[in-house]
């Protein structure tokens, strides 16, 4: 009865569909909402001055990531008084350390359809509904991206179509691009990486991609612009609560804060408070019962970034059947490619690490997909992290990889709100559905949700050639101009103008923090303006740096640091801590530990009698007096010689990295674990080892040399 009810049920919202505008129209109150700081943003200070001085809110937000910034921008557009506090920095969670996925959960209508099951099905359709508003609202933040399924056996060609064509059907208008099916020879010139063995064909389908970070923190910015009082760095101590006269029981009424900048200590009430704390749900609820029962059960989530060259510049990939059942994604992301995700249970934790055995994990995913010609090396991992899925509890499920990414709303005995689980897609559903339950329990003054439709940070003066305006108007180069277009957007202008001269003919103005990377020094500056009190802050969250090139991102710190010590007034001691935390950050959840362990003193020398007289070869013609080690003067000396001049930071920074034991020098033993290391694929961009190289033929060649980070070579 249930699967006949449930077939009923399907074919009626197929038969009931009604073609709409596949262009969604802004809300028709947009015009009418009053936006007071559209011009300037209230600086982190003044914001937190309104939450300690005004006596009473109507909602208390609490939790920076993509829900929390949701529920803050859905309340104050219904002209509520808003405010949000972060403990953390905005979207420092799992909101940025996603697969940067916007979708409807392709697996997810899978197991709808399988196994029949009418709620995942409308959780499907519904995030299609979302992908597509938020592909409008921020443009310059997100696309479509075409993603190919491979097919290797006849049968799952039909097999896998119906299923494609069926997520089409039911994004109804909003579906993004008709999916289609490619023959092998046409696969293979799209995807020219793919294993050609047994390859029969692939299906392409089209979902959204984001940049996570910068999206959280442009729904944060929209509610601050439209008044909401908004605060990172800002912890929730304790709940206030108060007896109800009327009902003589014990309500939420505010909490007590704590800036985490200062220490300083302050009381933020409000009627209402929502829980959106993402994996923490169950720390606020216990604060306001210790008794309660945990509804959340997290699971981590690993990524791993490698360089572009392995995928197409627009062609995603997607593994639907791994060796132990999950789904792995392989998708061109900020000119790098992502791959991922693991999903293994874990506990809460404020500073997930990417663990060697998930890193590997993928890696042997990915080589299963990818042509022999195309050798996958662990050294080429350049970036990996760890997000931590906040997924609601199901008593009845034996693994996490079964648990429906479906949200919870729930309303303690004393008023608490508390939204749980959920996908980044969907949350500006859940962030409307939240505000609908807390209005209702708390009987506040407000009307329905405004925010379908409703333009974020930047998107509004957004156009595909704004990028242009800011190459003529003032003399940025063309990658950069593109990079602010599509980070800000409409307040793209506001960064190229604070953008210092360089000096050079070309680029006039646009001084990168590093070479290879499109990031200015004016970024910097601008990140304060969007509340970036660390350097961290920076480096993984307003640019994504740290998230792309562990090693580039920590070559950038000390300017990075040095340009906000300027801008904020910090001792040399505050510069010291946060060059070493952002340099932890890096170490510990970046991947730079894992990475870095690829060469440690015990690192095996695995190479021939002729490699180890080759290598000792190149050594020795930079330790010319045969020390058994060589310094930088060395290396400077060879160079001297070539009319090659480095920096002599840059040049410490490159021996560091091979410098085991930390001597300040790099012993013959030293080098020949890096060259053995490199000859294994663990290490495959070693600046050392390439400028030794290329150093060696062109002394023999009076040739060029390059000490670019691009490659292996041995």
């Amino acid at each position: 009865a249930d699967k006949k009810q449930y077939c009923q049920i399907y074919i009626l919202h197929f038969a009931a569909f009604k073609p709409e505008q596949a262009r969604l129209a802004y809300v028709e109150a947009e015009g009418q909402m009053k936006m007071p700081f559209e011009d300037k943003l209230p600086t982190r200070q003044e914001q937190l001055a309104t939450l300690q001085n005004t006596p009473e809110f109507d909602v208390l937000v609490v939790g920076g990531g993509a829900t929390g910034a949701g529920c803050a921008l859905d309340a104050v557009t219904r002209n509520l008084k808003t405010a949000l506090v972060e403990r953390s920095d905005f979207s420092s969670g799992t909101s940025s350390r996603s697969t940067k996925l916007i979708h409807g959960g392709v697996r997810y209508l899978q197991k709808a359809i399988m196994k029949l099951d009418y709620e995942q099905y409308m959780m499907v359709k519904e995030a299609l509904h979302e992908r597509a508003n938020l592909l409008e609202i921020a443009p310059h933040l997100s696309a479509p991206l075409p993603i190919m399924l491979p097919v290797y056996k006849w049968w799952q060609l039909p097999y896998y179509w119906a299923g494609i064509k069926m997520y089409d059907l039911v994004a109804g208008s909003h579906c993004l691009k008709s999916s289609y099916v490619l023959s092998k020879s046409k696969a293979l010139e799209l995807f020219p990486m793919l294993k050609k063995d047994k390859l029969v064909g692939a299906i392409v389908y089209y979902d959204g991609q984001h940049n996570d970070s910068r999206m959280n923190l442009a729904i944060a910015l929209a509610a601050a612009r439209y008044g909401a009082a908004i605060a990172n760095y800002t912890e929730v101590v304790r709940l206030l609560k108060m007896t109800d006269s009327a009902t003589g029981k014990e309500r939420v009424c505010g909490a007590r804060c704590r800036d985490v900048t200062t220490g300083q200590e302050f009381d933020v009430r409000a009627k209402c408070v929502i829980n959106a704390t993402g994996p923490f749900t169950d720390s606020l609820r216990k604060m306001d019962n210790q008794e309660t029962a945990n509804i959340c059960q997290p699971s981590a989530g690993v990524h791993i970034v490698i360089p572009g060259y392995y995928s197409p510049d627009n062609m995603g990939l997607l593994d639907p059947a791994t060796s132990d059942g999950r789904v792995i994604f392989f998708l061109p992301w900020e000119k790098m490619t992502i791959a991922g995700t693991t999903d293994t249970p874990t506990d809460v934790t404020a500073h997930p690490i990417p663990m060697e055995e998930d890193i590997n994990f993928i890696l042997s995913e990915v080589r299963n997909y990818l042509s022999p010609d195309v050798e996958v090396r662990r050294g080429d991992v350049l970036a990996a992290w760890s997000g931590i899925r906040p997924l609601v509890t199901d008593p009845n499920s034996k693994d996490t990889q079964s648990i429906c990414r479906n949200h919870v709303v729930s309303i303690s005995n004393t008023g608490l709100v508390t939204i749980a689980g959920g996908k980044w897609t969907t949350y500006r559903s859940m962030a409307e559905e939240t505000l609908d339950a807390a209005i209702k329990e708390h009987k506040l003054p407000a009307g329905p949700s405004r925010t379908m439709g409703l333009m974020l940070e930047g998107g509004k003066d957004w156009t595909p050639t704004l990028y242009i305006r800011l190459v003529q108007d003032y003399g940025l180069e063309n990658e950069v101009a593109q990079h602010l277009a599509a980070t800000y957007g409409g307040r793209a202008f506001e960064v190229a103008k604070m953008a210092q001269v360089t000096g050079k003919r070309w680029p006039i103005v646009g001084k990168r923090l590093v070479s290879e990377f499109p990031y200015i020094e004016s970024e910097v500056i601008y990140a304060i303006k969007e509340y970036a009190c660390t350097a961290i802050d920076v480096i993984a969250r307003r640019t994504r740096l740290g998230f792309l090139n562990v090693q580039a991102a920590d070559e950038a710190l000390p300017r990075i640091v040095k340009i906000m010590a300027k801008q904020l007034d910090w001792s040399e001691q505050k510069k010291k801590e946060e060059l070493e935390a952002a340099k932890t950050f890096l170490y510990q959840e970046m991947g730079y530990k894992a990475r870095s362990e690829q060469l440690t003193k015990t690192t095996e020398i695995s190479l021939t009698p002729q490699e180890v007289a080759r290598y000792k070869k190149r050594f020795y013609k930079f330790d010319k007096e045969s020390k058994g080690f060589i310094t930088t003067l060395d290396v400077q000396h060879v160079l001297e010689r070539l009319s090659i001049q480095i920096d002599e930071n840059a040049l410490h920074e490159i021996l560091n990295e091979v410098d085991l034991n930390k001597n300040g020098q790099v012993e013959l033993d030293e080098f020949l674990q890096l060259m053995s290391a490199v000859q294994r694929g663990q290490i495959s961009d070693s600046r050392l080892a390439i400028l030794m190289k290329t150093a060696e033929e062109s002394l023999d060649l009076r040739g060029p040399v390059s000490v670019d980070r691009s490659g292996g070579g041995v």
